[in-house]
């Protein structure tokens, strides 16, 4: 009477390893949860998308040349266009004039062969101050935010310059993206801020003395808070590839 229960339990017990082997988890290498960490955002949920570059110089005599370029992406939006404000300020400190830089900076070739994020900072003089940034800007609403561009548009192949006292600027739009230089008066030095082909690159070399350098890229996404329908999925959609186009 007992040797079917006493079968039973030898059946069971053997079906217990295959069982737990078949539930046994499975532990990913760092380098694939590395590729999978904040990969992908619904394109729906994405009803705003801008990028706002920034890059200014200002010499020893406070005269500052500059200029800021802009863009917002949205469901109404039917072509990706930058926008540039130029930013021309006379100094207000004294009026002597700067010594000419005497600095002296080699080398660097390597960076034009780089990805992702790059920043730089050479200096061969005193008194300096230099300043790259990168920001990512994330916000959650229910409505497209209500937005003005303003300034210059840059369209595809066009370069915008200007000049003052500190010195010469110049934003141009290539195949390659979006570009803007900056080369100072009296062999001070230069800055170049560069966003193409998913890369950002800020490049400061200075020569000279007492000059403040700033570089500014921000990303700024608004995500939709409710779920979208399928025809406002492809409208977003269209939006971003619009800016494989300017080289991005």
């Amino acid at each position: 009477m007992k040797t079917p229960i006493w079968l039973a339990i030898v059946c069971l017990t053997a079906s217990l390893p295959t069982h737990a082997e078949i539930f046994k988890p499975i532990e990913l290498k760092d380098q694939e949860l590395a590729n999978l960490r904040g990969r992908f955002v619904m394109p729906g949920r994405i009803i705003s998308f801008g990028v706002v570059m920034s890059s200014t110089w200002q010499n020893s005599n406070g005269d500052v040349i500059g200029a800021r370029s802009s863009m917002q992406i949205q469901q109404s939006t039917i072509k990706p266009q930058f926008y540039v404000s130029m930013i021309d300020e006379k100094g207000t400190g004294s009026t002597r004039s700067q010594s000419a830089g005497s600095g002296t900076v080699t080398g660097g070739n390597g960076l034009n062969s780089t990805q992702g994020v790059t920043q730089v900072v050479r200096a061969a003089g005193d008194n300096n101050t230099a300043y790259n940034d990168v920001d990512i800007n994330v916000t959650k609403a229910n409505q497209v935010p209500a937005t003005q561009q303003q300034g210059q548009a840059l369209t595809a192949g066009s370069t915008l310059t200007g000049a003052n006292g500190a010195g010469s600027l110049s934003i141009s739009s290539t195949g390659n993206g979006v570009q803007l230089n900056i080369v100072a008066n009296n062999n001070q030095g230069s800055t170049m801020q560069r966003l193409a082909q998913g890369g950002l690159m800020q490049n400061t070399t200075l020569l000279g003395g007492s000059n403040q350098v700033r570089n500014l890229t921000s990303f700024n996404v608004v995500l939709r808070d409710n779920v979208t329908t399928a025809g406002s999925l492809n409208g977003n959609l269209d939006q971003l590839k619009g800016l494989r186009t300017l080289g991005f």
